[in-house]
């Protein structure tokens, strides 16, 4: 009988500590609930108030006349729309977007791979990939006026070999120059990502695919590439929006009115802005909005499909 209420005592024991430590986890999940969003408040203000507000306000004013702010629907939308301004502007950084990001994607990723087999000499390597980051955009448009003026020094190059020079930035030729510039201006940084994913993986599954009889392709395309998803992901979204921040450097160069090739959605919101076009300025910057918010969200869709 002793023996029988000793071991229901103990019994009563143990259900009261798990109930004890239960009633504890629960008080600390309750407490610790909002801990997260408390450190996230901050950023969340100021983001609400210098970013989530203006933007309420061009959104309200994509639907007002510029000056008097008179409701006037969609007319705004379809003047833009209609604008041969904003088609070629459009065009342009549309074109610009599908050539620069593939091509920035790739040689980023290949030249992070190259360099994190030379461990030794990457760090000179990811700082000097990194420089062009560090340099002044008016250093970089006062290159390009050496570099690309009629009198600068390409044309003097080609002059020895009697081919007659030319103001670069006024040609076609400017959008490439442009798109130089962009994958110059960002390969450094996209590098750096790339080796920040690839560090993450770890060595033992290469010398077990290896072992395995897999050559150096194999391990690329069946090791490498799938454990970079995530990495692609991020660098995806931030070459997408770093392509629209290429506007100084071409409106430094070109002015307001630069070559038709090279004119982009950045230049006509600038024209837009000096003329007190609000209204369409507000109307295009919307659908800007809406296009890049897409693109993010169907490059997520297909990321999670993948997963």
């Amino acid at each position: 009988m002793e023996e029988l209420k000793e071991n229901k005592i103990k019994q009563l024991k143990k259900i009261g500590k798990a109930k004890t430590k239960k009633v504890e986890q629960e008080e600390i999940k309750r407490k610790t609930k909002y801990t997260g969003l408390y450190f996230v408040l901050p950023s969340l203000i100021g983001v609400a108030i210098f970013t989530l507000l203006p933007f309420l306000d061009v959104f309200i004013r994509s639907f007002q006349s510029a000056i008097s702010r008179e409701f006037t629907g969609v007319q705004n939308y379809v003047e833009v729309f209609n604008n041969a301004a904003f088609k070629l502007a459009a065009s342009n950084t549309i074109r610009f977007v599908l050539i620069c990001i593939p091509l920035l994607l790739t040689l980023s990723l290949l030249l992070a791979v190259a360099l994190n087999k030379f461990t030794e000499a990457s760090k000179v390597l990811r700082t000097a990939f990194l420089i062009p980051m560090a340099v002044p955009i008016a250093s970089v448009v006062l290159i390009w006026n050496i570099v690309f003026n009629q009198n600068g020094f390409l044309s003097g190059f080609l002059d020895k070999f009697n081919i007659a020079g030319q103001d670069w930035m006024s040609t076609g030729w400017a959008f490439w120059i442009l798109v130089f510039s962009y994958i110059w201006k960002n390969l450094g940084y996209n590098i750096i990502l790339w080796l920040a994913g690839l560090n993450s993986i770890s060595k033992e599954i290469y010398e077990s695919a290896k072992v395995d009889g897999a050559n150096n392709i194999q391990c690329f395309t069946k090791i490498t590439l799938p454990c970079l998803k995530p990495t692609l992901y991020t660098v995806s979204v931030l070459s997408l929006l770093n392509s629209f921040k290429v506007f100084r450097e071409a409106y430094l160069v070109a002015g307001d009115y630069p070559d038709k090739s090279m004119y982009l959605l950045q230049h006509l919101f600038n024209n837009w802005f000096r003329e007190l076009s609000f209204d369409k300025m507000a109307a295009a910057s919307v659908l800007m909005a809406i296009v890049i918010f897409v693109l993010i969200m169907l490059l997520q869709r297909a990321w999670e499909k993948q997963d």
